[in-house]
């Protein structure tokens, strides 16, 4: 098969990138999404289509010119795609923004970037945002990809996707699609934050397109042909927005939305990916899913699963290791355990990719040892956001690979990582303090993360630099690193840990709840969740675990109290950020009173 991928360094701009890629695969299906309950596709000329109806329509109908702020709010879907490029194509700047944003969020957003537009794609999704434009500084137009007419009713301007896209259809290539430099700021996207008040992170064509060539170079190992990506992630994240959108656009992909998260193994099952990305917190539901439903499995198929697991794991940390017996055996795991997994995972993946959060040692090396690749990556928002990714020839599951073509790193002398290259950002929209304090004069980004790089040149993360606890003694403790000891225990969802400036750890510890129901029948409690986080058994129970995850940790890092939370960390309460990683300072405010009441 002729090669699909284009380089990305020779290409002048994301929308270029795209039409040039249209061009080439015309009638074949690029991005799919389920209507009554089935796939169907968009081909890339269809897409291109829109993309160009969209621009002149917005440029028509909505006045946006090039410089102007466009706010995107939307599930994963083919018109969140096109109303990017479309922005884009105009010159102006997209501003992708979470749907689990409050009318508070919204406001923010609103009144930091100038956007004087927002594509929303439902009346659910349009009411915080109108509700913040009625408060904002300034006026906003609302654009609604579904039934605007149940929006339309408001003080706010309200105009239908689809009269869009009417008003510019038949107009031809935008001027504009040629004239942006790779320099030139393409999108601003506001950081979740575990911490403060959003920063708007200014993006470039051409840091995303280094990303794209970094990413294109690491991919290439795994064969490249006919590609396929299932998409779940929030395009509103610079990782998905990457990674989901013009990763597989450089690739000449395709790109099928997942319907939601509790579908998505059932979605790939359907759509058989290539290649997917995802948060670490996924993998880790995953695995707990994979070890709850084993229980109920013969105990034939629970000793086989788990010899999977030890000749696996030990294939990995110590292949010389194997005799001839294990290497028989795991022949036999290969065909009756591995292959059935990876059918459960659509039967084609090449690699699951892991980025957004550090990845587990243990959990890497439950997927890898049950003959699923997968690949820690390392970024952030301020660098587009790839910085590094393990390769499949050399993976690291300590590591997170070595930094990505077109990305320079060096360690500043504290342990910090410094990065530079194309793929920075220009600095934090409207806030020049805080670019000054995250970039050197020379261009350098302070990534705030603690690492070294080992002997093969892959980058050893080893905490965010903020987040480190130095307890009364002195010593230096990695919260991360004893919070994803904690969460590997089935009893333990979630874990924060606490312990600055103190004699010992302690930690708010969320309990999983379907644990919770089997505790619950197995002892005949018949008690509300708040009433059972109380029981002094319960308590017991959730201490015992606790015991057992600080066995393998040195004295320093054992959790010695804890409190129980009486509800999971998520997006909704904030004490979650949209990828999934915990906002100590949120947690904090709610639960510091009862964790210093425990020294």
């Amino acid at each position: 098969m002729a090669d699909r991928a284009i380089d990305a360094r020779e290409v002048r701009n994301l929308v270029a990138l795209f039409f040039d890629q249209a061009e080439r695969f015309a009638e074949e299906p690029f991005v799919w999404a389920k209507r009554d309950g089935s796939y169907t596709p968009l081909t890339w000329r269809q897409t291109a289509d829109a993309v160009l109806a969209a621009a002149n329509g917005l440029a028509m109908s909505m006045s946006v010119g090039p410089g102007d702020r466009v706010i995107i709010v939307g599930e994963n879907r083919p018109e969140w795609l096109i109303a990017d490029l479309a922005v884009k194509a105009i010159g102006a700047i997209s501003v992708p923004t979470y749907t689990t944003n409050t009318a508070v969020n919204h406001l923010h957003v609103i009144n930091d970037s100038g956007a004087n537009v927002a594509i929303v794609s439902t009346p659910t999704l349009a009411a915080p945002v109108i509700a913040a434009a009625a408060e904002a500084d300034h006026k906003l137009k609302v654009i609604v990809f579904d039934d605007a007419e149940s929006v339309i009713d408001t003080e706010i301007e309200t105009k239908a996707w689809s009269d869009v896209l009417d008003a510019g259809r038949g107009r031809g290539m935008l001027e504009k699609v040629s004239s942006a430099k790779r320099e030139d700021m393409c999108s601003i996207i506001y950081t979740s934050g575990t911490g403060g008040l959003p920063k708007g992170v200014m993006l470039t064509h051409g840091g995303i397109l280094c990303n794209c060539d970094g990413a294109t170079e690491i991919v290439k190992e795994l064969g490249l042909g006919d590609e396929v990506f299932l998409s779940f992630l929030p395009l509103s994240h610079a990782y998905e927005h990457v990674g989901g959108i013009y990763l597989p656009i450089c690739l000449g992909a395709q790109i099928y939305y997942a319907e939601r998260v509790d579908t998505l193994i059932n979605n790939m099952a359907e759509v058989r990916p290539t290649i997917m990305t995802a948060v670490p917190r996924l993998y880790e539901t995953m695995r707990s899913r994979i070890h709850q439903g084993l229980k109920g499995q013969s105990k034939f198929r629970q000793g086989l699963f788990e010899k999977t697991l030890e000749l696996g794991s030990k294939r990995y940390e110590n292949p010389k290791s194997l005799s001839l017996w294990d290497k028989l055996v795991d022949a036999i795991c290969e065909r009756l355990a591995r292959n059935k997994i990876r059918e459960r995972f659509g039967g084609r993946l090449k690699a699951l990719v892991s980025g957004g959060a550090p990845l587990n040692y243990d959990v890497g090396l439950f997927f890898t040892a049950l003959g699923v690749r997968i690949l820690q990556g390392y970024g952030q928002t301020e660098a587009s956001p790839v910085i590094s990714a393990n390769v499949p020839s050399n993976v690291k599951l300590h590591a997170v690979g070595p930094p990505a073509r077109g990305v320079s790193v060096k360690i500043a002398d504290d342990g910090e990582i410094l990065v530079s290259g194309e793929m920075v950002m220009l600095g934090y929209w409207n806030d020049p303090d805080a670019t000054i304090a995250a970039l050197s004069e020379d261009g350098w980004l302070y990534t705030g993360d603690i690492g070294h790089i080992d002997e093969d040149g892959h980058i050893v993360i080893t905490d965010r630099k903020k987040d480190i606890i130095v307890n009364s003694g002195g010593d230096n403790i990695s919260p991360q690193r004893v919070e994803s000891i904690l969460c590997l225990e089935e009893e333990v969802d979630q874990a924060m840990v606490f312990g600055d400036k103190r004699p010992y750890l302690t930690a708010v510890i969320v309990p999983d709840a379907d644990w919770q129901k089997r505790w619950s029948n197995k002892n005949s409690v018949d008690k509300d969740h708040e009433s059972l986080i109380k029981d002094p058994d319960f308590k017991s129970a959730i201490s015992d675990t606790i015991s057992r995850a600080n066995n393998g940790l040195p004295v320093t890092e054992k959790v010695r109290k804890f409190v129980i939370s009486a509800h999971p960390f998520t997006v909704e309460n904030g004490q979650m950020t949209p990828t999934l990683k915990v906002r100590r300072h949120a947690v904090l405010r709610e639960f510091r009173e009862d964790l210093e009441g425990l020294y």
